[in-house]
């Protein structure tokens, strides 16, 4: 299970900052695979239930908002500062869920039921 920690790290460090076409299809590569994980982590049991909910409307809106960077009627400063949220939001939430995955694999919670 320690693989999860290290995959999540792996995309942290591939998520992008500057709104383009190419970086728009590896973000979007990268919610693939983030959201993969939040749902096997999910499983694992109870604790990990509760404590991963958050991460599912965040996800929502991150990919609401990467959406919105792709609107043709927006100037490029608009879609480069929703680039930047986007980006920054998944960054904060694959951290938090490292943290939480952490403290779940440090005894912190309840053994899998």
């Amino acid at each position: 299970m320690e693989t999860f920690a290290a995959a999540l790290q792996e995309l942290y460090e591939r998520i992008p900052r500057r709104h383009n076409n190419e970086n728009l299809q590896e973000i979007s590569s990268i919610l693939d695979n983030y959201s993969a994980i939040l749902n096997k982590i999910e499983s694992i049991n109870a604790w990990y239930e509760k404590q991963t909910a958050v991460f599912y409307d965040s996800l929502d809106g991150i990919r609401e908002t990467l959406k919105m960077s792709r609107n043709n009627k927006l100037s490029k400063k608009a879609k480069d500062d929703l680039f930047d949220e986007c980006s920054g939001t998944l960054k904060d939430d694959i951290q938090k869920l490292i943290n939480v995955y952490g403290a779940g694999m440090e005894g912190h919670t309840p053994v899998a039921e």
